[in-house]
Order: structure tokens, then C-alpha cells, then sequence
């Protein structure tokens, strides 16, 4: 058992209130909590810090991303160390533009390690590409029999996709329900969201007009495509939006989707390690960065500090949103009795102190805990 100590959940004008843990999940939220000294492996004095789920990134690169500008514009595979700095205590893991050169074997490879390595890691098959690569031969196979596989993934509007037609993309979106239903995992098909005039308007004509439910479908990147990234939303889907390089830009497209969609359907990822690519009029390669997974942190702090809200409000995006969008929630994405134990201690400026994952201390009070490999 690891028992936190005055720590305030969710907000720091919250009570001060003491989290039990044992083993991987939160047993009891109480003011003093006390228990027999001879059954408590850690005790941690939080002295007033903001205590707050983990948060759940569902677009991150964990294998690297990029490679459209050559083999050497490959992003290196990320590190232990990178979530854990960022608080993102729950990953989903994908691949991008290249599924020729990174594989779904090397993807769920590495979703594996993350697991042992005492995260909580989940991946997507499929790329940009349709048809569809796959572990198995089967995107139904592959959500059904590998575990950690929760979905598909494929490229939408976007020069560096296949053109997926209206009618494959209703396939496919078939396909990914038919394995979620017999594993009881999400069984979405998650969509990058390219530049192109096209948009959303394949999927929002599949939701209107095919038996499939509109939670099959999630849309990411969509800081350019609000019109109809609120059109989506108001027919009950959820709608992602990437933490990008500018933390004030990207809040501020929060705040707007906040006031035009339901508030329960805006989730955020950082699109960590992947490939940032910047293209002229001519979609010739100008330049290239990576995404951080520690941007989602940064988006929210700009959330509180320059929009005004509350970190409880601000936190949902990454939380209990995402949560309940991958069909994780209420184990993961809240902080109460039952729930996972993946928490973060905040100080007063918003500062990551603390990071506990599946109840295992990995830093304290900004001090790394564990002994990452190869880093």
C-alpha cells in the first residue's frame, strides 16, 4: 500500500484529502485516512499539491514517426522517460505516413515493453494506408486476439494516404466494430485528418446514412477543420485535437470548440514523436519536426493561465473524455475508489511533482523513481 498525504484532488481550493493505494488501483479518498503503519510500503506527504489523474494520450508515435523526407527524417522510438515527464500515464500507440519501413509488430513489440515496464500502453493497427496493414492478415482478427490492439487506423484527406473510398472507409469502419464487439475493446478507426478540402465529410456522410454508430469513428488534427469537426460532434461523435507546437494556439481552439460542441465530446493528444512536416504550395517538403507527448501539459497550462479555466475543466480533455472515449473509463481517467491508481501531484504554477502509474511511484517530487532501460 502507498498512502498520499494532504493532497488537494483536482484543484488546489479543494480539501486537503488523503488516497489510499493498493496494488495498481485507489481504495479510498478520505480526510485522515489512517491505517496500521506495518501495512503501508511508502507514505508521501503531498503538503497541499494538486492531485489528478493521469493523463491518457491517444495519438502518440511510440515507435517513431516520419520518413517523408528520407530515411534519415525517421523520429527515434520514444522513451519511458518522455511519458513519464509529460504525466501521460496512459498511451495508445500508432504508426503514421510510413507502414512500409515500421510495422504493426514493431508497434505492438513496443506497446508490449511499455506494459511490462509498468505503464498502461495500447495500440491501433493499420497506417495511413488502406488496404489495411495488419499482424494478422484481419483488422477484425487483430482487435480480437491481440490484446493490446483496441483499433485501426487510416489517413483521410491527405496527400500522403491512399484515397480511401466512402465505401471501403464504411468497411473498414464495420470491420474495427465487429472486432471491439467480440473483445469488448473501443473498436474504433482512428483518422488523421489531413489538410485536404475533403475533411470530414466522408465519415459524416457514412454516420448519416450506414447502420454504423458514430462512435466507430474518430477524427484527430482537426484544428483546421472546425466547421465540420462541430458538425461531427453534434451527431454524438468525438473529436480530437493535436497539442501541436504552440500551446496558446491550441488552447484557444479548445475554448472555441468548448463553446460550439458538447464539452464531453473535445479530447486532446499530442500526436508525441511523430513527424511535424511542412510542405509549400506544391506539397514539396520544406522542413520537418517532432511532436512531444509533453505537450499536452503545456496546452492545459495555457488552458488555466491564459483562458481562465479551471484545471479540473481543462483536464477533461485528457482525462475523463478521452477515458470514456476509449472505453476505459470509469477505471481510468478519475481519481476515486475503484479507479486505477495513476495519479499526478501538481504544485501551485502547475509543475508535474509527482507521477504514480498503476499504483507504482515512477517520480516523486521531481525526482525519477525508477531506473529506465537504454535511456
Amino acid at each position: 500500500m502507498i498512502l498520499l498525504k494532504n493532497v488537494r484532488p483536482y484543484d488546489k481550493s479543494a480539501d486537503v484529502q488523503d488516497i489510499l493505494i493498493c496494488g495498481r488501483d485507489i481504495i479510498e479518498i478520505a480526510p485522515n485516512i489512517d491505517v496500521p503503519e506495518r501495512l503501508i510500503e511508502q507514505t508521501i506527504d503531498g503538503g497541499g499539491l494538486v492531485a489528478a489523474p493521469g493523463y491518457i494520450d491517444q495519438h502518440v508515435h511510440i515507435t517513431g514517426g516520419g520518413g517523408e523526407g528520407g530515411f534519415s527524417n525517421q523520429v527515434p522510438p520514444l522513451k519511458l522517460s518522455q511519458l513519464v515527464d509529460a504525466g501521460v500515464t496512459t498511451v495508445v500507440g500508432l504508426l503514421g505516413t510510413d507502414g512500409t519501413t515500421r510495422s504493426v509488430a514493431n508497434l505492438v513489440a513496443k506497446t508490449k515493453a511499455f506494459n511490462e515496464e509498468g505503464w498502461t500502453a495500447y495500440c491501433l493497427t493499420g497506417s495511413y494506408w488502406y488496404p489495411t496493414h495488419t499482424l494478422t492478415g484481419s483488422v477484425i482478427d487483430d482487435i480480437t486476439f491481440i490484446q493490446e490492439i483496441i483499433g485501426v487506423k487510416v489517413a483521410i484527406s491527405d496527400h500522403r494516404g491512399s484515397g480511401i473510398t466512402k465505401d471501403e472507409l464504411t468497411r473498414l469502419g464495420h470491420a474495427a466494430r465487429m472486432g471491439g464487439m467480440l473483445s469488448g475493446k473501443a473498436g474504433i478507426v482512428h483518422l488523421h485528418t489531413g489538410s485536404g478540402e475533403e475533411e470530414l465529410r466522408k465519415i459524416i456522410d457514412i454516420v448519416k446514412i450506414s447502420d454504423l454508430p458514430v462512435s466507430v469513428f474518430r477524427p484527430t488534427h482537426l484544428s483546421r477543420h472546425m466547421d465540420q469537426a462541430v458538425e461531427f460532434a453534434s451527431l454524438g461523435g468525438y473529436i480530437d485535437f493535436t497539442a501541436g507546437t504552440n500551446p496558446s494556439y491550441v488552447a484557444g481552439i479548445l475554448n472555441t470548440a468548448f463553446s460550439r460542441a458538447p464539452k464531453d465530446r473535445v479530447t486532446l493528444s499530442s500526436d508525441g514523436n511523430g513527424s511535424l512536416p511542412m510542405w509549400n504550395e506544391n506539397k514539396e517538403l520544406i522542413g520537418i519536426t517532432a511532436g512531444r507527448v509533453s505537450a499536452d501539459h503545456d496546452v492545459i497550462c495555457a488552458m488555466v493561465n491564459e483562458f481562465g479555466y479551471k484545471y479540473s475543466d481543462a483536464i477533461r480533455v485528457l482525462t475523463e473524455n478521452s477515458a470514456k472515449a476509449l472505453k476505459l473509463y470509469p477505471y481510468k481517467g478519475l481519481l476515486a475508489a475503484g479507479s486505477c491508481a495513476d495519479i499526478l501531484l501538481l504544485s501551485d504554477t502547475l509543475a508535474i511533482d509527482t507521477v504514480i502509474a498503476n499504483g507504482k511511484l515512477f517520480k516523486l517530487h521531481g525526482k525519477s523513481m525508477y531506473t529506465p532501460k537504454f535511456e
